[in-house]
């Protein structure tokens, strides 16, 4: 069976800087936002739409009209045509080689794989201030409007867990390692968390 690695993280935690060094670190394959399309291409749907859908679990979906937004309820046939997607993709990656997948709720989807499961973590003011060092976050925010952008993505990830399981996003009992970035070089953690996998996958301390 291949190993297999999940990432879920609090967003501005680094979470991502941490699967993608980690991967290279084991000369693994790393799939993040490459999910989103071939969920899109699979289901025939807008990538917009399939992020709406997997990263926020949003029931709304924002229509634009000129200069004005309206809100919809996601349908459910293609919710429904998102996560029979995602789960098809997923296996597969998992079935082809080692990898890193960060998101997408991989934890749950591929129990059955045994992969080793993190989820990382950090205090707001770690996370405010990574998110004011990254492009994709509007530099334009107030301290204020970006600790509520923070809260409200980390909720719409909670809300997707419970569209594919009863156990909670954040609930330390569900995943093997949590990962506090806290006042931290992501790249620092690496070689601990290497160690720790080969330990988890069964192989000699490199």
């Amino acid at each position: 069976m291949n190993r297999i690695i999940t990432i879920s993280r609090e967003f501005g935690s680094g979470g991502r800087e941490l699967g993608k060094r980690l991967s290279e670190a084991m000369g693994i394959a790393y799939y993040d936002r490459e999910i989103i399309t071939a969920i899109a291409e699979k289901s025939h749907l807008a990538q917009s739409y399939v992020q709406s859908i997997s990263e926020k679990g949003t029931y709304v979906y924002p229509i634009h009209y000129g200069r004005t937004f309206s809100f919809r309820p996601v349908n459910q046939d293609n919710q429904a045509k998102v996560l029979v997607a995602q789960q098809q993709i997923l296996q597969e990656l998992a079935e082809t080689s080692d990898c890193v997948i960060v998101g997408r709720c991989a934890d749950v989807i591929l129990h059955d794989y045994h992969p080793l499961n993190l989820f990382v973590y950090a205090d707001m003011a770690s996370k405010l201030i990574r998110c004011r060092e990254k492009a994709f976050c509007d530099e334009a925010l107030s301290e204020k409007a970006m600790e509520k952008k923070i809260r409200q993505v980390d909720a719409g990830r909670a809300h997707y867990r419970q569209l594919l399981a009863d156990s909670k996003w954040d609930a330390k009992e569900n995943y093997q390692l949590c990962i506090n970035t806290s006042g931290t070089v992501i790249k620092n953690l690496i070689p601990p968390i290497l160690s720790y996998a080969n330990c988890w996958f069964g192989e000699a301390l490199q």
